[in-house]
């Protein structure tokens, strides 16, 4: 792994680092044989960098961790999942845009904003 800031989770650690995270958490399930997941490696470590202090960033290796991915429903991979409190927010499978995990961390980290932006009538104007 070339970023200290994503930390490797096993089944002995899920508890502590996930379930126990006091704010959000992006989980990637993957194996070091699948290609998408060497695709999205370089964006995570980027996400953790930009999201330091706001998002912790875990990786869980499907090879080993057999039991969590059956535990968490990870059909393939890569899936990245997106925890509070040790509840599941989302889940997305394959690579996806540092974009669009910027966009899907902030709608977390800010909800009232997006809510806010998303309700706004469009063409009206307060006087």
């Amino acid at each position: 792994m070339s970023n200290e800031k994503v930390i490797q989770v096993t089944s002995e650690t899920f508890a502590a680092e996930v379930d126990g995270a006091p704010g959000l958490v992006l989980a990637d399930f993957w194996a070091p044989w699948c290609g998408p997941c060497r695709a999205v490696a370089p964006i995570l470590d980027d996400i953790a960098e930009a999201y330091d202090g706001r998002v912790k960033v875990v990786k869980i290796n499907t090879d080993d961790e057999r039991d969590l991915a059956r535990r968490h429903g990870v059909m393939s991979i890569p899936t990245l999942m997106f925890f509070r409190a040790g509840q599941l927010l989302e889940r997305t499978v394959g690579v996806r845009s540092q974009a669009d995990l910027s966009a899907m961390l902030d709608g977390f980290l800010h909800p009232q904003e997006t809510q806010q932006t998303e309700t706004e009538p469009e063409g009206q104007e307060e006087n």
